[in-house]
Formats: C-alpha cells, sequence, structure tokens
C-alpha cells in the first residue's frame, strides 16, 4: 500500500505508537503533535457521532495552538507545503454503551466479562484539518469483533499485563488477547487503532477538494 504522490505534511494529533507505526507502512511519517484537548459531551450524541466530535476536537486543538507556528500570516505557501492535521478517536460499543480505556483492573474486568462470548463494535472518528482552516472532514469506521467465551479467571491474568491499560474496551486484538477472537467483520486495522485503508481513500478526495475546489 502507499500514499498518493506527492503528499502535504501530515500532523498527528495523538501519541499512539500503533497509529503511527500503521502510517508509516505506507509511507507517511507525520510529526507528532499529542492533542491536550478536553474530551466533553456538549448534547447527547450516538457513539459514531461522539467518534468524530472528539476526532475533530483533538484535530482542532492542536491546529489552533500551532496556528502561527504552522503559517505565519505574512507568508505565501504552495498547496504541498500546507499540513493535514489528523485526529482520531477509538471506542468499543456494546449494546450502545460506550467502552474506554480501563481506568484501573476492576475497570477492565468488567469490561472484558461484559464482551466475553458476544459481538461488539468498535468504531473509530478520524478528522481532517487543514492547517490554513479552509476545510475540516470528519468520518468513521465500524467494525464488528466476537469473542468466544472465557472465565474470570483468565481475565484475571490478562489484566495483570500492561497490554489493556491503553485500549479502549480494554484488550488489544493485535496481541495475546487475539486467541479469544473468534471473528472480526469489516476492517481489522480498525481494531488495532486506525482505519489506514479508509483513511487514504478520504485523503485523496480530501486533497482533491482542496486543491481544486471540487473533484
Amino acid at each position: 500500500m502507499t500514499a498518493s504522490s506527492p503528499s502535504r505534511p501530515l500532523i498527528l494529533a495523538s501519541g499512539s505508537p500503533r497509529r503511527i507505526e500503521m502510517l508509516s507502512t505506507c509511507g507517511l511519517v507525520p510529526q507528532v503533535i499529542p492533542s491536550s484537548y478536553e474530551e466533553k459531551i456538549p448534547c447527547r450524541m450516538l457513539p459514531a457521532e461522539r467518534a468524530m466530535f472528539f476526532a475533530m476536537g483533538k484535530a482542532l486543538e492542536v491546529r489552533t495552538r500551532l496556528d502561527s507556528a504552522i503559517l505565519p500570516a505574512d507568508c505565501d505557501y504552495d498547496f504541498y507545503e500546507i499540513p493535514m492535521i489528523v485526529g482520531a478517536d477509538t471506542i468499543v460499543v456494546y449494546r450502545g454503551s460506550i467502552m474506554e480505556k480501563p481506568k484501573d483492573k476492576e475497570d477492565g474486568m468488567q469490561m472484558l466479562m461484559a464482551l466475553s462470548g458476544k459481538t461488539h463494535q468498535v468504531i473509530t472518528g478520524v478528522c481532517l484539518a487543514d492547517a490554513a482552516r479552509r476545510l475540516t472532514k470528519c468520518f468513521y469506521e465500524s467494525t464488528d469483533v466476537t469473542f468466544c467465551s472465557y472465565s474470570e479467571a483468565e481475565m484475571d491474568a490478562y489484566l495483570d499485563t500492561d497490554e489493556a491499560y491503553d485500549k479502549a474496551g480494554g484488550y488489544g486484538i493485535q496481541g495475546t488477547f487475539s486467541k479469544y477472537v473468534t471473528e472480526v467483520t469489516g476492517d481489522i486495522d480498525n481494531v488495532i487503532g486506525f482505519p489506514l485503508t479508509r483513511f487514504l481513500k478520504e485523503k485523496e478526495i480530501y486533497e482533491q477538494i482542496l486543491k481544486n475546489g471540487r473533484l
């Protein structure tokens, strides 16, 4: 998989090592500027809406913080010199309830036992924000994941590792927890933390609109 060429500078509003690694596999080396956006919901939202809203909040917080440093007002820039800022937010959804990163072992146990033998959704919201403030585009990807049934003792041992605590839902599909996954319907990269294939398609369309004013 290769990125379109030429490509604009990319700023990732996240310190996620998984997202950085995934982008690097297609030749994109982002500048990493983790967002300090405070996640607050202004109104009732569906899970996918909330994921996109938080992704947008992260991207725009970084854009606002770095406005003058990225694009000084008295300078002219070529289109391909203007950075694109990418924000992302991944959540696990089961029966309409959102599961984020577990706060502690007890929280992780509650999440994982609720998902035992069940199918849930992993949703990643993504926001593309032009550093010159011309266009913001959001989208989301949803993947169904089914677990086999497992015991509390198995989850107790799993939660004694570090794998669970920086991931929505309290598990990493690419790690030792993979043995409990029986089916994935949709993009597995989305479950790992970033819908790379969809991102590359959306990025190409986004840049065409910015450059030409239309598709």
